[in-house]
């Protein structure tokens, strides 16, 4: 039986999910923003900005002859938004991932990594980010890139959830939006 805490948490959840289940009907970019308003999530950092050949990862983080890289990965150039919001009120970042996931076509993924099998958690937060607080426990980590379109226009989404206690969980998302050659 659940106690009244837990079916609080689990009401709260929904409501966060009923949220990004109407952000989807509009471009991708309204479900960051409706992320962003979400009274659960605390915003850490915001940008904007124009990438040119922008590698993604499609492949864990290793080390290959001395340097961190990708075990496969994409360049795109366009324009990106990102965000890094820590997940408050007893959520954990990957109850938030796991609603997002409910939400988007699992047909669009691209890759997904969780764990150790994503390599090591302070290079995906230090050189792929370059957001030191995404820093975890490898084990707790996810990663997920997505490949997603509206009427004419292609968009990649990469998602990363992390923990480093049980009141420091943080979602980092990052949308490409594809210049068209």
């Amino acid at each position: 039986m659940r106690s009244s805490a837990g079916g609080v948490h689990w009401s709260l959840l929904a409501v966060l999910l009923l949220m990004t289940l109407q952000a989807m009907a509009e471009p991708p970019h309204t479900l960051l923003e409706t992320l962003d308003a979400s009274p659960h999530m605390q915003q850490v950092s915001h940008s904007s900005d124009a990438v040119i050949e922008h590698e993604i990862g499609l492949g864990a983080m290793q080390k290959i002859r001395g340097s961190w890289r990708f075990k496969g990965s994409e360049r795109v150039t366009g324009e990106r938004v990102r965000y890094t919001w820590q997940v408050r009120d007893g959520f954990t970042s990957n109850e938030v991932l796991d609603g997002l996931e409910a939400q988007l076509n699992s047909e669009g993924v691209l890759f997904a990594c969780e764990g150790r099998s994503c390599g090591q958690g302070v290079q995906w937060a230090n050189r792929v980010f370059g957001e030191r607080v995404l820093y975890g426990r490898d084990d707790l980590q996810r990663y997920r890139v997505y490949d997603l379109a509206d009427a004419d226009q292609s968009y990649r989404l990469v998602l990363f959830s992390s923990a480093r206690t049980a009141d420091r969980q943080y979602l980092h998302a990052e949308l490409y939006r594809i210049a068209t050659p």
